[in-house]
């Protein structure tokens, strides 16, 4: 994977430089998407394309592209490197400038990057599930943005690490908001509740198809919060996210979810789940 996309053209990525006073490096200053591959083929692009021109406008940074001009470049950056099965990362910076806490004035040129990864796609974790550990949720108020910012995620993410796990469920004043990179839903008597799409959790892409599959098959579901209690009471627990799809979970500090094994509402929402990537995402002919 050789080529990347540069502030909107593919190069190669020897030819490709980021300078020391990029506010992304400095700052955090910017936000990022990433968008899984299928048989060569980007699966819900748009939808990851039109919230990452939402957390642009919700820092006011200014995208100098539209979202079938951003399309119609990471397709041809994955047939460029050949990628079948992996993912696309994409950021964009508010670009170089002196380092100055306020925004630059007058303003600069955005940096904009995207390469691929290939990513071999393993059934295992989705087969047994996974096991989780909780965490305090002490990230910044506008979780909604997917910001550069993820110090507070990758702080609950090696606690999981730490602990032989494979996610950390956040909890704030004893509601339940998402997982360290993931979005965490429960099911209990039959229905699901996940968290509402508020400022407190980023709005899932994954968690979004996985509603719109609830609906369409007739599986009850609830956008409502739910708290610690619930959480370790439900009869079934699962993530979401672009590179897990729904993984079930099987534990949560060592205390076994239900019956300890992926649940029958779980197993059923992962099969819906890969038929939208095989509707989405049909091989290349």
């Amino acid at each position: 994977m050789d080529k990347i996309i540069f502030n909107g053209k593919i190069v190669f990525m020897s030819d490709a430089h980021v300078d020391i006073e990029d506010r992304g490096y400095q700052f955090g200053d910017g936000i990022y998407e990433v968008i899984r591959v299928y048989n060569g083929r980007l699966f819900t692009a748009k939808e990851h394309l039109n919230r990452l021109l939402e957390s642009a406008k919700n820092i006011h940074l200014d995208i100098p592209f539209t979202v079938s001009e951003m399309e119609d470049q990471l397709h041809q950056l994955v047939q460029e490197n050949g990628l079948q099965f992996g993912t696309i990362y994409m950021q964009f910076t508010r670009g170089v400038s002196p380092r100055n806490h306020a925004f630059p004035t007058p303003a600069v040129n955005p940096v904009y990057v995207a390469y691929a990864k290939p990513v071999l796609h393993s059934p295992q974790h989705a087969t047994t599930g996974v096991k989780t550990v909780l965490a305090e949720d002490i990230r910044w108020l506008r979780c909604d943005i997917k910001s550069l910012n993820l110090l507070g995620n990758i702080l609950a993410k090696q606690k999981a690490a730490d602990a032989g796990c494979f996610e950390a469920i956040q909890h704030r004043d004893g509601i339940i908001t998402e997982g360290s990179s993931s979005n965490v839903s429960i099911v209990t008597g039959g229905t699901i509740k996940t968290h509402p799409a508020t400022n407190m959790i980023l709005n899932g892409i994954s968690r979004q198809v996985m509603l719109r599959i609830c609906k369409d098959n007739g599986i009850p579901y609830s956008e409502e919060a739910f708290t610690l209690e619930e959480l370790l009471a439900a009869d079934e627990v699962f993530l979401t996210g672009t590179t897990i799809e729904v993984l079930p979970v099987i534990e949560i500090d060592g205390k076994a979810v239900g019956e300890g094994q992926p649940g029958p509402i779980t197993r059923k929402l992962h099969k819906f789940f890969k038929d939208q990537v095989e509707k989405q995402c049909r091989p290349i002919q």
